[in-house]
């Protein structure tokens, strides 16, 4: 799959996994309107990046706390933003891609998995002993893609392999929804977890946040 169709895939099943509204097609790529979110009001995503789009996108946003996200390095993007655009250096992130495989799984010893879907996506959750959430992670299909979101570990369970049991147990299930391929938003931390795994960064992500 080409990175600006990738882009747009891991847009969508986004969309679809955080209950938002589809994306809306803009000249400079895709919209995607967030709710309740204090951080977040919207997000411009770029599925091919030059200065044309970044500029035409960035001028075309009123609202602070609209985000802009496209496969980019961020020091490669930061001159041409308009005034009140900055780069979030700190939420730079990954988009990665997997071949999915199924694996035979057991839940780790002291541990319970439970397995939902809610309209198009599927929620994993590891309990621990007391029932209390110790991992979690969940996908929404879009044809042959699985785009996988949300994956974490509480702290008290790191090092424990949940994220790693959690992120098979998402490719056994998107198989079973008909995907062959997996991929994400990954962060700096994740993306060390998603290698050890076999996925494969397709892009840096730049990220970009209006705050006039």
């Amino acid at each position: 799959m080409m990175l600006a169709d990738t882009v747009r895939t891991w847009a969508a099943g986004w969309a679809v996994s955080r209950r938002t509204p589809p994306p809306v097609e803009q000249p400079w790529g895709l919209y995607i309107e967030v709710a309740d979110n204090p951080a977040e009001v919207g997000r411009h995503v770029l599925p091919v990046t030059d200065e044309s789009l970044v500029r035409s996108a960035a001028a075309s946003v009123t609202a602070p706390r609209t985000w802009m996200k496209m496969p980019a390095e961020p020091e490669d993007v930061e001159h041409w933003l308009s005034p009140g655009w900055v780069v979030a250096w700190e939420e730079t992130g990954h988009l990665m891609a997997v071949d999915l495989t199924a694996t035979h799984l057991v839940t780790p010893e002291g541990y319970t998995t439970t397995v939902e879907t809610v309209g198009a996506v599927v929620h994993v959750r590891v309990l621990d002993a007391a029932g209390a959430p110790a991992a979690q992670g969940q996908l929404a299909v879009l044809g042959g893609t699985a785009v996988v979101d949300r994956v974490a570990t509480a702290g008290s369970h790191r090092r424990k392999g949940l994220g790693g049991f959690v992120m098979r147990s998402l490719s056994n299930r998107a198989l079973e929804h008909g995907a062959t391929v997996g991929t994400l938003g990954a962060t700096e931390a994740g993306r060390a977890l998603y290698e050890t795994l076999g996925w494969k960064k397709h892009s840096t992500i730049a990220e970009c946040i209006y705050r006039p």
